[in-house]
């Protein structure tokens, strides 16, 4: 039975909501009140529903491919735990389900000529680079007030989000049906990436934050499959992680192209009729070169491969219709610096506890130098 949310304990939630979900406002105080009581609803609403993994186990009304996903939760949570060194605390022990597509929808934005993202600032996390919102319809209308501004927006939904381990005490984050049932490597991976920021955050650094989560989730997730996971899983896993890598490959080329473009902006001032025109260009061109990997992906593989339908490329061509300045730049915070974080892993002998202490240090430095000292570690090949 689900315990009561007493007035005691919502006191501390509160607080704790308020300074994860943050202080600006776009529009004013009354914005920003209603913005607080979102997140706070919204995080209790999952609170509440949120069950430990073993009453769902026990229960004789759900499917037996949820109480395999859910055992194998707790198995992959035991691994973070022993083998990658990630907190052992009440996160990922529990299960809600959230009946919806997402757990919170995002906002982000950029001007027309940038790749810097508009950001947000918050009493405990800094300022970062998009607002979540607990329902799509907020979330579109914060985009349409940032889209009036002259900016580009995108909204999309997210299967999951960290509190950093601010609600450990209350039960911590759980597992959400929005990323349940998805493919063993794919689960796992976010997982860890989720729990990484239980390890190590710096404030007012999206780019930071979101590369070390995402290197952690890598690393770890290989360590993962040669360990523990099946031969159809690791199988699986590589043909959806070489589309990823594909598809990365093609978005920081043009990411490239794009910061180019507007680079001509600050040196020399074109008019604006002209840069939109080579801007307009550069994207028809990411657009074709798209629509040829897709073709390729799509293309029969073989009988021992298995085929790839239209329903596994639907993510990436829904991104990719609706990319803009603000798309490129929020992807830029999940795997620009990827690759340092790798090498720093590799420079401290692959051993978890030292690649953290290290990254802790980085912490202490300003972001400008922070960012230097990664950027030096990064194979030449993967510069930016």
């Amino acid at each position: 039975m689900r315990q009561p949310i007493t007035r005691l304990r919502a006191v501390p939630t509160l607080l704790t909501c308020l300074a994860l979900a943050g202080c600006a406002s776009t529009t004013g105080p009354s914005n920003a009140l209603g913005y607080y009581w979102q997140s706070l609803r919204g995080h209790l609403q999952i609170m509440h529903a949120a069950e430990p993994i073993d009453a769902w186990v026990a229960r004789t009304d759900i499917s037996p491919a949820l109480r395999d996903r859910l055992r194998l939760a707790q198995r992959a949570r035991t691994f973070a735990v022993t083998e990658l060194g990630l907190p052992d605390n009440a996160s990922y022990r529990r299960y809600a389900d959230l009946k919806r597509p997402a757990a919170v929808w995002n906002v982000v934005a950029a001007p027309p000529y940038s790749l810097t993202l508009h950001t947000w600032c918050f009493p405990v996390t800094g300022c970062i680079g998009y607002r979540g919102y607990f329902t799509e319809a907020a979330a579109q209308a914060e985009a349409a007030e940032l889209a009036a501004q002259g900016l580009e927006v995108e909204v999309y939904g997210v299967p999951a989000y960290s509190t950093l381990g601010y609600m450990n005490w209350a039960g911590g984050d759980p597992l959400l049906s929005t990323f349940i049932a998805w493919p063993e490597g794919d689960f796992v991976r976010l997982l860890f990436h989720e729990l990484a920021h239980q390890v190590v955050y710096a404030k007012d650094d999206t780019l930071f934050n979101e590369s070390f989560a995402t290197a952690v989730e890598r690393i770890g997730v290989a360590q993962w499959l040669a360990t523990q996971s099946t031969p159809a899983a690791r199988e699986a896993y590589a043909t959806s992680e070489a589309r990823r890598g594909a598809f990365r490959t093609l978005t920081r080329t043009t990411r490239a192209h794009l910061a180019t473009i507007y680079e001509q902006k600050e040196a020399s001032a074109p008019d604006s009729k002209g840069l939109t025109a080579i801007k307009i260009e550069a994207m028809q061109r990411f657009r074709a070169d798209y629509a040829a990997l897709r073709e390729r992906w799509l293309q029969p593989q073989g009988a021992a491969a298995p085929q790839i339908t239209t329903a596994q490329v639907a993510g990436y061509d829904r991104w990719v219709a609706q990319a803009n300045n603000a798309s490129f730049a929020a992807q830029a915070a999940y795997d620009e610096l990827v690759p340092a974080f790798e090498a720093l892993f590799e420079r401290e002998g692959s051993d978890w506890p030292r690649f953290y202490d290290a990254v802790r240090q980085l912490t202490q430095q300003p972001q400008p130098q922070r960012h230097e000292a990664l950027r030096a570690l990064q194979p030449s090949e993967k510069k930016p």
